[in-house]
């Protein structure tokens, strides 16, 4: 059956593979009808439903398809009647007879009965080649299953969660960092958000997450994708039903339930003074976890949670530069503390110095009528010093971003600006990514900045 199935044609280009495809599915629907025929007790009442010889394998396939389906139900829900009843050896060589016919059309109800049907066994009963193949399948769209199923697999099965990740991970980082929608799109497809509303598939998926920006040190790229996945997993669960749906503290076992519940907070038309109030509130949780001796929870795991939710970062960086009041010590420590969020206090409050420093500057550039590309050319240029860490720099390069997209006066030079800025592969990928990601998060309901948001979608296609 396996070989018969290499010379199906997915997509036939003349007739006579049209032809050659039709002969295969009639011979395949005959081998697995035949190769199941001791399962299936009605075959022989089927024969004589006085089908033509035409149609009689397509009559037969699909009857016998519908027949496995009712005894795996039936058996799954405890039937006593022997005759019926379908062991656990049956079931596993169902499923290998399953690998060569999977993607056809008929037999997705089958998979789907096989992947959410489970006996009484301690162990795996389905064949591991079976998950497998039907696993590779779904990343690569050829077959199209339930969510419940999809779910049943993956509950069932994890190395085929695992694989699922890295696949969704290894195509999210070769998209570019400018089209976020492509990103969101992906997200979306591959039914991982959806699948995470179960507090264990969710964990497996969160711990990769931590795994990848450990090895990558903390790559703003691998940080944007657990944003995005974060806020698609958070509006999914919001509308899951209320019957069966976990508290989140599941989802975030390790975390502080206080700091947790605060950046859960919709964020999206606030008015300023609340999101200012909230964002103090924010602060004064994160330094009481940190500077809490008896809490077992890490340093890296509460700024872990805090990256997940990290548009309370970017819109710090806006208060930091709108607020008609002076600087704010709370704002300047968890910019600094997202951009390099070492426990060295020390190193902290240097970075939250030449975050201040340039914040004053910005913000006398935003009051003032002149504007120049020169002037803020300067100013990051002096910022530019070798001593200097590049968890700073990325630091700066946002607080630039943030000011030229708030200063309407100066968004007739802004792409001057960004392209002094981005005269290195590095900036320019770190430019992009803060500039998809102030589009993606004022494209959401409820924020009313139409004209910063075409700015930034202007820059983004610039740099």
């Amino acid at each position: 059956m396996s070989c018969l199935f290499c010379l199906y044609s997915r997509e036939p280009h003349n007739a006579v593979e049209l032809k050659a495809n039709d002969w295969i599915q009639n011979l395949l629907c005959h081998l697995f009808s035949a190769s199941v025929s001791g399962l299936n007790e009605d075959s022989k009442a089927i024969e004589q439903l006085g089908c033509t010889s035409a149609d009689y394998h397509g009559k037969l396939f699909k009857n016998t398809i519908k027949s496995l389906i009712s005894r795996l139900r039936g058996s799954r829900f405890g039937e006593s009647n022997a005759d019926n009843a379908l062991s656990a050896d049956d079931v596993r060589a169902l499923s290998i007879s399953c690998i060569p016919i999977h993607t056809m059309p008929d037999v997705s109800p089958l998979i789907e009965a096989l992947l959410e049907y489970h006996g009484s066994e301690p162990k795996e009963i389905l064949d591991e080649l079976f998950l497998d193949t039907i696993n590779n399948s779904i990343m690569q769209k050829k077959i199209a299953l339930s969510e419940s199923a999809v779910l049943s697999l993956w509950l069932r099965h994890l190395p085929s969660l695992e694989k699922a990740i890295l696949d969704l991970f290894q195509r999210l980082i070769t998209i570019q960092s400018k089209s976020l929608q492509e990103m969101e799109q992906t997200i979306k497809d591959s039914y991982l958000p959806q699948a995470s509303c179960h507090p264990a598939i969710f964990r497996i998926v969160d711990d990769i997450f931590r795994n990848a920006l450990l090895e990558s040190d903390g790559n703003i790229r691998v940080i944007t994708i657990i944003r995005l996945f974060t806020y698609h997993f958070i509006q999914l669960y919001e509308k899951d039903n209320l019957q069966r749906r976990f508290p989140l503290r599941t989802y975030f076992p390790h975390s502080s339930p206080a700091l947790l519940m605060a950046l859960l907070r919709q964020s999206q038309g606030l008015p300023p003074n609340v999101c200012r109030q909230h964002l103090h509130g924010i602060v004064k949780k994160l330094q009481d976890v940190i500077n809490d001796k008896r809490s077992n929870e890490s340093v890296f795991q509460t700024w872990f949670l805090l990256v997940h939710f990290g548009d309370w970062v970017d819109m710090a960086a806006e208060q930091l530069l709108t607020s008609e009041s002076e600087i704010s010590d709370d704002l300047l420590w968890l910019l600094a503390f997202y951009y390099n969020p070492c426990n060295d206090k020390q190193e902290r409050s240097k970075t939250m110095v030449e975050a201040r420093e340039l914040s004053e500057r910005l913000v006398k550039l935003h009051a003032g009528a002149s504007v120049c590309a020169g002037t803020l050319r300067e100013l990051y240029e002096g910022c530019k010093d070798a001593k200097r860490n590049f968890c700073t720099m990325q630091l700066i390069r946002h607080l630039c971003i943030a000011f030229l997209l708030l200063s309407p006066e100066w968004h007739v030079i802004a792409k001057e600006c960004i392209s002094s800025m981005t005269q290195t592969q590095e900036a320019a990928s770190e430019v992009s990514d803060v500039l998809a990601r102030t589009v993606c998060r004022l494209n959401n309901t409820g924020m009313k900045k139409e004209k910063i948001t075409d700015v930034a979608y202007e820059l983004l296609h610039d740099v």
